[in-house]
């Protein structure tokens, strides 16, 4: 019978570029930046590398169909590259396939590298999508924007239970001025400037009631990680380990589409959830888990989210929020670097970038942002729309424990 992943896989390694308008750097530029960074913190020799698996998702013109880009860049030993996308967790596909990899004994060190070049496009959000969902989905929602299908998820939501939409706005306006808090202690963040919840209420309407505030933009970006045995791991003298305590990942089956959804949650994150704290051997997800990193692709999904990974009450959300519960002196700390909505979405690299941030809070090197003795740190990816989606969980903490 399946036991799971956890405590069988430990990171050894991570590294994460600047996030941002990166005019001069190309992809390539931006892999070897993060894996600099990744190598020299594991230790180890690039020849040691036995495979390794890049996330990439709408960037084709830059980085091609094949991994032969992350091949070339980083002068990887002639060994197995993967290039893999899934929407918005492909950074966590990438590092799904480096672990998987390990845990179940195919190689002993792996590496997964994430990269978008994003800013060059010339769009102010994510590119023309229609190819991106298939024709037969295209089909069911021609002129669907992703601000308007979130947007259409925050009134579901004020619907569902009988809140004003504007105390809604007025929460998910504190989730952004949460994380803008964040990203200005962050220099690797894209956005470093605070802001106020009236900037945030008064901000330009974009689809109603997301403000401009209440959305996150894309960036360019890498990261990436090296993984191996716990058992490795100590012997290349590594004293706190960090491992994988859960992966998991869930996908839309269309009845959102077409029936059984009230509109005002997430199905996928529901069940993902659900099972990555199974097999983490969690419990009391509210009390147990120290910090997360989740998909603030709009200010709604982080709040509509934080009921789908079971933390806070369904309805009740809104009052967590005002109530500084995952701000970060809170209780459960959300977006310590400043999540997407100011660290930046380079697709591609978030959910690499995501865990990135949990990994260093872990073993205490996050500075002024740094959590007081984290056990379990949660990211969450979140691809598509709220009817149709791509979710991915991921769960790390201290070796053992």
């Amino acid at each position: 019978m399946a036991s799971g992943i956890k405590d069988k896989v430990a990171i050894i390694g991570m590294g994460c570029t600047r996030f941002g308008e990166r005019w001069n750097d190309g992809p390539e530029e931006l892999m070897v930046e993060a894996f600099q960074e990744c190598i020299q913190d594991a230790g180890i020799d690039k020849k040691e590398i036995q495979a390794a698996w890049l996330g990439t998702c709408f960037d084709e013109v830059m980085v091609g169909k094949s991994a032969l880009s992350a091949s070339m860049a980083l002068r990887l030993p002639n060994i197995s590259v993967t290039r893999v996308e899934n929407f918005c967790a492909s950074g966590t596909e990438a590092f799904r396939g480096a672990v998987y990899a390990v845990a179940s004994g195919a190689c002993d060190i792996a590496l997964a590298i994430g990269v978008e070049k994003l800013k060059d496009i010339g769009y102010g959000g994510l590119p023309e999508f229609s190819t991106a969902i298939g024709t037969t989905n295209a089909l069911w929602f021609p002129n669907l924007t992703a601000p308007g299908g979130f947007a259409m998820l925050a009134s579901g939501y004020a619907a569902k239970y009988g809140l004003d939409i504007m105390d809604v706005k007025r929460a998910m306006a504190h989730v952004s001025v949460k994380s803008h808090a964040n990203g200005a202690r962050n220099a690797k963040a894209h956005l470093q400037k605070p802001v106020t919840e009236d900037q945030v209420m008064n901000s330009p309407m974009i689809a109603f009631p997301l403000g401009l505030f209440d959305c996150c933009g894309v960036s360019d970006g890498s990261a990436c990680a090296i993984v191996t045995t716990p058992e490795i791991a100590k012997s290349l003298g590594k004293k706190d380990i960090i491992s994988v305590k859960a992966l998991q990942l869930a996908l839309s089956n269309g009845t959102e589409i077409g029936y059984k959804w009230d509109g005002a949650h997430f199905t996928t994150t529901t069940k993902a959830s659900k099972a990555a704290y199974e097999e983490a051997g969690i419990k009391n997800p509210r009390e147990e888990i120290s910090m997360m990193e989740v998909h603030d692709c709009f200010s709604i999904t982080e709040l509509v989210t934080m009921e789908d990974l079971h933390i806070s009450e369904r309805g009740k959300a809104p009052k967590d929020i005002m109530d500084g519960f995952y701000d970060l002196n809170g209780k459960v700390p959300c977006q310590p670097d400043g999540g997407l909505k100011c660290f930046g979405h380079p697709i591609g690299a978030s959910g690499l970038r995501m865990l990135y941030e949990m990994y260093n809070q872990l073993l205490g090197r996050a500075g002024d942002r740094q959590i007081k003795d984290p056990k379990y740190g949660l990211t969450h990816n979140l691809g598509g729309f709220p009817m149709m989606n791509v979710c991915s969980i991921a769960i790390i903490g201290r070796y053992g424990a």
